[in-house]
């Protein structure tokens, strides 16, 4: 994996370069990474994996009705200032909604 520095001319990147490239980037607390998918499987997904996805796409939709809902997004946001292991918010919302999905 490598960090890039932006400059003035690319002042942020992420994502794919195309829909089937393996290169992607991301940004991790206010850096960018790019990285490779190696070896993507081509195998149909599990039933497991499934269920994963969809445990994953729950915890999303939930944690933007969270976000939606003003008291929710303030009882949320308190939470979040007294905590310092996310950097990000919306990150630390999901993070709490999908530990919800865990008990």
């Amino acid at each position: 994996m490598s960090r890039i520095k932006p400059t003035d001319l690319v002042e942020s990147m992420s994502g794919k370069l195309c829909g089937h490239s393996e290169y992607y980037f991301f940004r991790k607390n206010g850096k960018v990474f790019s990285g490779r998918m190696c070896n993507p499987s081509t195998k149909e997904p599990t039933a497991n994996q499934l269920a994963q996805r969809q445990k994953f796409a729950t915890a999303r939709a939930n944690a933007k009705t969270a976000l939606a809902n003003s008291e929710q997004k303030a009882a949320y946001m308190e939470a979040f200032k007294k905590q310092k292991k996310y950097s990000d918010f919306s990150g630390y919302v999901f993070a709490m909604e999908y530990a919800k999905l865990n008990d």
